[in-house]
């Protein structure tokens, strides 16, 4: 059983959250909730919870002011968020949990059963330390491995490759990491950050692009040497990109 902490500014959207809660999450009991930051830090020191479903916006600050002024997180956190697209992008880089307002039964129920994972407590400090640092502007992501979690800069990555429902992510290091999601999900996340999808398998950062060899589709050349095929399909769209 899990003890929960409910912060937001909303009693409606406070009661919505108890209600679904008691009626498909059996492993989470509601202790208490809070209705700003000063408050939810006020019952996080005095409550000791083991999760807490924290509002984005409040009145006096937001979700991310209240963790800033607590001196250590020793308990898991569930995002509850009205639709904006730079925190979902911000926590989808931190690869914390966050469910949308009007909160769906199926959404939070997906969210609830990952607070079993043994996530230990200092990665999700790192996790923390990534989704703060990316509140003003994205500079790092979360790469769940196999063995654990790594944090790298975005700038760093040189290029994505599809590995069924892996990915292979090349750093200017030359490092492979193998990350458990698939190329898809790092497409809707780096495209915004000078990536581009040549192919269904290759996602390359244009900053390291050495050059390009015309072909039907042609190919690319990376600076770490990789010559990767381009679609012929996404031909056109990709020197387009280039002008």
């Amino acid at each position: 059983m899990f003890k929960a902490l409910i912060i937001d500014d909303e009693s409606k959207a406070r009661n919505a959250l108890k209600n679904v809660l008691k009626k498909h999450c059996e492993n989470i009991q509601v202790v208490d909730e809070a209705d700003c930051v000063k408050a939810g830090v006020e019952k996080i020191e005095n409550l000791n919870p083991d999760v807490i479903f924290l509002d984005v916006q409040m009145p006096d600050g937001t979700g991310f002011d209240l963790l800033e002024q607590l001196p250590e997180i020793n308990f898991k956190i569930i995002f509850v968020s009205a639709y904006d697209k730079f925190a979902i992008q911000a926590f989808k880089f931190s690869a914390i949990d966050y469910i949308l307002k009007p909160v769906e039964p199926e959404q939070l129920i997906e969210a609830c059963s990952r607070l079993s994972e043994d996530d230990k407590y200092s990665e999700i400090n790192k996790k923390l330390e990534v989704l703060l640092t990316n509140r003003n502007s994205f500079e790092k992501i979360t790469l769940p491995t196999i063995d654990g979690i790594i944090f790298v800069k975005i700038k760093e990555i040189t290029r994505c490759e599809s590995d069924n429902n892996y990915t292979n992510i090349f750093l200017n290091n030359g490092d492979k990491i193998i990350v458990s999601k698939t190329l898809k999900e790092y497409d809707e996340m780096l495209t915004p950050f000078n990536f581009f999808r040549i192919h269904k398998s290759h996602l390359i950062n244009l900053t390291y692009l050495e050059r390009y060899k015309k072909g039907e589709g042609g190919y690319v050349i990376m600076e770490d040497g990789a010559e990767l095929e381009v679609s012929r399909r996404r031909k056109e769209d990709f020197l387009a990109s280039l002008k």
